[in-house]
């Protein structure tokens, strides 16, 4: 056999091994979040690294969950996950998720300024890479209120004045918080309360009181639909997706703003990946968490951005030329009665609290 078959052989396996792009599978929560991830994030980094294969997952929801199966099974097949900040702090005390040195990990803001500074106060967990701000808000039919459309939160509670149904998510978070404000219970206290069983027993007594005009949703995409088709008269879901229905769809549905539960979301590593994924999943990491990498997510969708270099850089909708301002939950307008999530109360109670709230689910 000849010295330049042997040759041209060996040039034909290194295209064709250089060739075979490398399958990253990113985890997120669908709908118009994982559309905007993908036109900021995904897309420009494929172009830059046409060797990179991104696959999308909507499994965000059942993360803790299915990390935990996976974990137990020695079978990982996820590279890089989206989840609150509550989920990533139990991911990280049971181990599930990798803990970073942000400032090694992470670009630094464009004059310099370290990762670490950049994020601030919202690097809540060694393993958790902040994202965005955004906030669980409430979206209403404007045609299905009547003549007096809802400013207060505790319109959840009242069927007389606003009957129809309603979309809450089926998990207690938030519905928990909110069932007690309506309650009488003063904010401050509300995670006081919540600790105790009486008060968990009070907040599920408050959601009995609607239990038969719930439409319970596990998808962010489903209460904007339910809207859109005129099957809830209001319904909780995140606010960048009331954005979308609202301005995007145009459908007529407005924001209540009141006691909108101000929450972080951003990445996780998942503990033990081999050694050439995670290196794939770290070179992404830097680009897609960048300053304007950040800046361009909130572009296309209503949540702030969580590099403070990254603020400035946000203007306008980069599809619809809209001002993005007057649309992010952190806006003064909008800000006007927050509600700010508890996570380390959550990370420590979500369990138990979960086994409650699905018990009460299915009683009569």
């Amino acid at each position: 056999m000849s010295k330049s078959f042997w040759v041209v052989g060996a040039l034909s396996l290194i295209t064709a091994t250089s060739s075979i792009a490398q399958d990253l599978t990113i985890v997120s929560w669908g709908g118009a979040y994982s559309n905007s991830q993908q036109k900021a994030y995904h897309d420009p980094y494929m172009a830059k690294n046409p060797n990179i294969n991104i696959i999308n997952d909507e499994s965000s929801a059942e993360a803790v969950a299915k990390l935990r199966a996976m974990n137990e099974a020695g079978n990982v097949t996820w590279d890089l996950v989206d989840v609150v900040a509550s989920d990533a702090l139990r991911l990280c005390d049971e181990g599930l998720a990798m803990e970073i040195d942000h400032d090694e990990v992470l670009a630094p803001a464009p004059d310099g300024t370290d990762a670490s500074d950049d994020f601030g106060d919202l690097i809540v967990s060694e393993c958790f890479i902040p994202q965005i701000v955004y906030s669980t808000t409430v979206g209403y039919r404007k045609d299905l209120v009547g003549s007096t459309p809802p400013t207060d939160i505790c319109a959840l509670f009242d069927t007389k004045a606003y009957p129809g149904k309603r979309a809450l998510e089926k998990r207690p978070i938030n519905n928990m918080e909110w069932a007690l404000l309506c309650d009488g219970v003063d904010k401050d206290d509300v995670y006081d309360v919540l600790e105790t069983d009486a008060g968990q027993e009070r907040a599920l007594a408050k959601l009995s009181t609607i239990k038969d005009d719930v439409i319970w949703w596990s998808a962010g995409a489903d209460t904007p639909q339910l809207l859109a088709d005129g099957e809830v008269v209001m319904g909780s879901t995140y606010n960048g997706r009331l954005f979308s229905v609202i301005v995007e769809q145009n459908q007529p549905v407005e924001m209540l703003w009141d006691a909108q539960v101000f929450d972080l979301d951003g990445w996780i590593i998942p503990a033990g990946l081999p050694a050439d994924r995670l290196q794939a999943v770290k070179d992404y990491l830097y680009f897609a968490t960048d300053t304007q990498r950040l800046a361009d997510q909130a572009k296309y969708i209503s949540y702030g951005p969580a590099r403070e270099s990254s603020a400035p850089l946000v203007s306008k909708h980069a599809e619809l030329g809209i001002d993005m301002a007057p649309h992010m939950p952190t806006d003064p307008k909008n800000a006007k009665n927050t509600f700010l999530y508890n996570y380390e109360f959550w990370a420590d109670y979500r369990d138990d609290i979960d086994a409650k709230f699905q018990a009460w689910l299915v009683r009569n």
